[in-house]
This record gives structure tokens, sequence and C-alpha cells, in this order.
């Protein structure tokens, strides 16, 4: 059974799907590893690297799609490149099956089995195989990093004979995975922080890193059987918005990494906000790729508005390029591990499969995922 693994074409960011250690233990399952030329480059893996562990170099990626019996790659394909794809082939990678219908009846027309890592169950199983945990975590950090770098204050507070310099005031809204991350890193800078999410049941986590938990009333709230949080009634933001502008006009950092699991990012932040922080603050939309949290904020754009700095800034594992192929390659690893036949050298397909049955979004030709078709019935 062929793996190939195509050179991605997001000039943007650097991550690869898969690193030369997954290769090498791949190979040793008895799997052929087609990887086209350059695949490596962007995060510092050269050809040379994934043929000393036994991987063929391909150069021709039109070719690699035609005759791999699985594609692993990081970024969603092209409709052409969907066209190239070997009937009853097995494609992995993000795929947004909710919003890219289109994408997803071209592979059902493709008789193409696709596997969509954002659909990947929360269930302890699978944990290993969470590639939107292990992406917002590395997000969360290099969001933290970018905003110390644009921020024209120090972090930690510093006592020195020419005076004491306060410590910067970082506001964390989202106390999801890239959100707890980007709490612990900014305390570990020494940043005082506090942060915000509209589950009270993350209050401890929040406190266990040393932050501030900022109450405001909503009413109920809770979150989503997933572990996600529910979307908000109008009523419900505008009191959360009201609370945010109090917290945001003292903060000289604001990160937001608000999401709605299958739907565009929530506008939690508007331009009245935006404007009542100082002259010099930043703000990073961590959920810009989704539409962002942030009026006004723009895919990788950094703009300016009343003297704030806004960060839209897409790809942000990218920015850590070399840990976030770590962590997505073993992601993709398990994956095929866990169904792998080392006897029979294939990928075991098994529809029934807990884990397969909540990722895999098409299959002999139809649309097979529950979630997927009963938001298109409800659309």
């Amino acid at each position: 059974m062929i793996i190939g693994v195509p050179k991605e074409s997001n000039p943007t960011d650097r991550r690869v799907p898969l690193i030369p250690d997954s290769v090498n233990k791949l190979v040793k399952q008895g799997a052929e590893i087609h990887i086209e030329t350059g695949m490596g480059e962007a995060c510092g893996f050269t050809d040379q690297d994934y043929e000393k562990v036994g991987a063929s170099i391909q150069r021709s990626g039109h070719n690699l799609l035609k005759q791999s019996d699985i594609i692993l790659r990081l970024h969603k394909p092209s409709l052409k490149e969907i066209k190239s794809l070997k009937t009853d082939s097995i494609h992995v990678s993000y795929l947004d099956p909710f919003n890219e219908h289109e994408l997803v009846d071209a592979f059902a027309a493709a008789n193409v089995t696709a596997i969509s890592m954002e659909m990947i169950p929360r269930i302890t199983r699978a944990q290993k195989m969470d590639a939107l945990s292990s992406q917002a975590n590395l997000g969360g950090y290099a969001a933290v990093i970018l905003a110390a770098d644009r921020l024209d204050l120090s972090l930690p507070m510093m006592m020195t004979a020419a005076g004491t310099i306060s410590p910067a005031r970082v506001f964390i809204i989202g106390v999801g995975v890239a959100g707890l991350q980007a709490i612990a890193t900014a305390k570990r800078l020494g940043a005082r922080v506090e942060a915000f999410d509209t589950r009270p049941v993350v209050a401890e986590q929040v406190e266990s890193l040393g932050a501030k938990f900022v109450q405001i009333d909503l009413g109920d709230t809770g979150e989503t059987e997933g572990g996600y949080a529910k979307q908000l009634t109008e009523e419900q933001l505008e009191l959360q918005r009201l609370g945010m502008k109090k917290v945001m006009a003292q903060s000289d950092i604001v990160i937001t990494t608000a999401q709605v699991f299958g739907r565009a990012a929530p506008r939690i932040v508007t331009a009245d906000m935006v404007e009542a922080m100082k002259t010099g603050s930043v703000i990073i939309d961590m959920a810009v790729e989704t539409g962002g949290n942030v009026e006004g904020s723009k895919l990788d754009e950094e703009i300016e508005v009343n003297g704030v700095r806004l960060v839209g800034l897409g790809a942000l594992p990218g920015r850590v390029c070399k840990h976030a192929s770590q962590m997505y390659s073993a992601n993709l690893l398990n994956l095929v591990l866990d169904f792998w036949s080392a006897e029979n050298k294939s990928f075991e397909f098994d529809l029934a499969d807990e884990i397969l049955k909540g990722c895999v979004i098409t299959h002999a030709g139809e649309l097979v995922n529950d979630m997927i078709l009963n938001a298109r019935k409800n659309a």
C-alpha cells in the first residue's frame, strides 16, 4: 500500500504533514512511502532526510496523487487535485467539512474516502490523533510570543536602581487548549494575566495557572457534549462585550481564541471595544481564519486602529513549524497505525469503529458522516 505525501501549497504556513521520524516508523510497518520532492523544505527537512529513512522521492505531485492509496497532508486539496486522486483511495487532512460543501461533494463524486482531522472524536483512545488540540496548544504559545514582539513594553515586572517597571497586563478571551497555553506562556514571561470564558467550569483551570478568571454573569451558558462552548444569545453577547470592554481598556495585550465548532467564529470584540484600549496595545485574533473574533481584523494582515495594533496573522502554529510539524505528524502516524495491519501491510478500514465513524466524511461515493448530514439538513 502506497502512502503519498504531497508538497503543501500554502505559502504562509511552513508546517509539513509528515516528518522523517514518522516516515521511518511507517516504513518499518511495511508501508511504501512516496514524498513529493521539496515537501519538507519549508521546515528544514531535505529530500535526502526522507530517503535515508526509506521514502521514495517523486518529482510529479500529479503522479503521486494518482498512484497513492492513502494521501496524508495538512491543508485541504483543490478541486483539481481531488480529480487526480486514485479511485477508492483515502485522503487525510484538515477539510472544514461543515463549510466546504463543494469539496466534500467532489470527494464523494471521485469515490474517495475523505478523513477530516478536525472531526477526530474527543474520546480517550483518539487523544493521540487530536490535531486540533496539538496545533491549538502551539498556536496559543505562538500568539503570546507574537504579541510580546509587537508590544512596545516588556512583559515582566522589573525592579532596577532607576525605578520599577510594572508587569504588562494580558487578557485571554476563550479558555480552550489555545487559551490555556496562552495563559501559561504569558505567566512564564512574567505578565499579569486575566482570562474569560463563557464556561464558568474552566475558572479553576485558569486559577491553577496563576491567572485571574474574569467573572461576567451571562446566565445559563455551559458547554456541548464535546467540551466546546455553546453559542450565546444576542443578549448574552452584549453582556459579555460590556464586561470584557472594562478589562480590555486596562490591558496591554488581548488574545482572542473563541471558536464554535463547525461554525464561523463569534464576533465578540466590537470596534468600540478596540477603541477603548490604550495606545500601543496589541490584539491577536487567533480565530481570524474562521471569520475572526474581532471587528476589523483581516486574515494575514496587521492593521492599526486608533493606535491599537490588530494582528490577524493565520497559521500561528506554523511560526514554530518544527514542533508543530512534529505534533501533526505524530497525529497522522497514530491514526494510520491504529488501523494498520502489519501482516497485510494495509490500512484496515472499519466504518463501524468509533474513531472512523466520527472523522470519515465520504466513503464509497457517498457522504456518510452523521454530523455533516445533520448540519446540511438543518441548514
